[in-house]
């Protein structure tokens, strides 16, 4: 968020690519896409693409970061150097320290990591481009991957954000939106135990926006749910 936008974002009630303000950009989802993973899945929404790949369960390195009781998840996100047009720098930076963070953090609400004592699951999500909501997306395809990957799970984990632009409530905000809106709400949600895992919120909005960003989400994560789930089922019937 960085300003007023020169250009309008809403014309006649519907955004610059032609969506309502609480439609989806298209989504795409799909599992097994690396070899060499126990799992993994593709998941873009729009032009944003992310990759997860899972391995484990593993013995924990270094052992004294092994826990008894359950396993550890250890998540590294990073953006390809030409995922957007302001080239990234290599190595982990502050942003993508976080962001793993975040990814984890949706994900320990669902994985049963008490099934693996004693050992590690290491997610690794790549950012291929990126056109706004890339933690949604990289939650989606680590969700999917761990499913893949026959990791136990209670759900999947659903994806997605809400914001504010010119005054009005919108779902997943795609590049100007994001670089000029109001407010950015990532959201992780649980659909069939009706459970949130990650809302983070950057921005001003009302409690009657941020009520109705909310609503946006819970909505859209069924339907983001019906993807990954058709997305696994496509998987085990090939």
């Amino acid at each position: 968020m960085a300003g007023k936008s020169k250009e309008p974002l809403m014309v006649k009630g519907k955004r610059l690519d032609g969506r309502k303000p609480a439609e989806l950009r298209k989504i795409t989802a799909e599992v097994g896409v690396i070899e060499k993973a126990v799992g993994s899945a593709k998941f873009t929404m729009g032009e944003t693409v992310a990759v997860a790949s899972v391995y484990g369960p593993m013995e924990v390195h270094p052992r004294h970061k092994e826990k008894p009781d359950r396993a550890i998840l250890k998540v590294n996100y990073a953006m390809l150097p030409f995922s957007t047009s302001d080239r990234c720098r290599p190595g982990p930076s502050r942003r993508s320290k976080e962001i793993s963070k975040v990814i984890s953090e949706s994900l320990e609400a669902s994985l049963l990591l008490h099934k693996y004592p004693a050992r590690m699951f290491e997610i690794d999500v790549v950012i291929l481009n990126a056109n706004a909501g890339t933690r949604t997306a990289a939650i989606n395809a680590a969700s999917l991957a761990c499913a893949d990957a026959g990791i136990e799970m209670r759900d999947l984990v659903c994806s997605v954000a809400a914001g504010k632009a010119e005054d009005t409530v919108l779902l997943d905000l795609f590049q100007p939106e994001d670089n000029y809106g109001q407010a950015d709400l990532p959201m992780a949600v649980l659909p069939n135990l009706g459970e949130i895992s990650l809302i983070q919120m950057d921005g001003d909005l009302s409690l009657k926006e941020f009520d109705e960003g909310f609503d946006m989400i819970l909505e859209s994560a069924k339907e983001l749910y019906e993807i990954q789930k058709k997305a696994l089922m496509e998987r085990k019937n090939e």
